[in-house]
């Protein structure tokens, strides 16, 4: 569990909780929540907690550290982590499949993402880097800044995610896509 790795970073770094949440702008509550294994964050906290332990965000869900090629065959890629935004009538997942969880000092984190459908509110985040959306399945819409843009199967966008954001489905169907997310190191 995502919890699980940030407390041993953490101790293994001998950072304290409250120092991690000086470093992170999160609160004592939410580190230990989330440490726990109580909360599921959504990627904006996880990226704060990343940059404030000095490691990137995919080594919450590196399994091995191999520096050659990592090959994900059909049928292989199993489910890395889900996130919810934590907020009252919200969505409350998306569902994130690593791709590459087997590379070390990796720059990218390549992820199928499977959006669960639902007419409910969302709160736009943003973070540090670029991110590439491919739709695989279904509709989405990405919501940036002040613009919305609807895209469907075989569509992409690629913006750069410091930029207010939230990507969510259209309609009642689920939604996969293929997702890129760069964090600058």
């Amino acid at each position: 569990m995502v919890g699980t790795k940030i407390t041993n970073i953490r101790t293994s770094k001998e950072i304290d909780i409250k120092t991690l949440a000086e470093r992170s702008g999160l609160s004592e509550n939410q580190i230990e929540s989330i440490e726990k294994n109580e909360i599921i964050p959504s990627l904006c906290p996880l990226i704060k907690i990343a940059r404030a332990l000095g490691v990137r965000i995919g080594t919450f869900m590196d399994d091995d550290d191999n520096i050659g090629p990592v090959v994900s065959r059909k049928g292989e890629v199993s489910k890395g982590l889900s996130f919810s935004n934590n907020e009252d009538n919200c969505r409350t997942a998306m569902n994130y499949l690593t791709l590459a969880g087997n590379k070390s000092g990796r720059h990218m984190e390549p992820f199928i993402i499977e959006i669960e459908s639902g007419d409910q509110g969302h709160k736009l985040s943003q973070h540090e880097g670029e991110e590439f959306i491919y739709v695989l399945e279904g509709d989405i819409e990405v919501e940036y800044g002040m613009k919305k843009y609807e895209l469907k199967q075989g569509d992409s966008i690629y913006y750069d995610s410091i930029i207010e954001h939230h990507v969510h489905t259209l309609g009642d169907t689920n939604a996969k896509i293929l997702a890129v997310v760069h964090i600058p190191a």
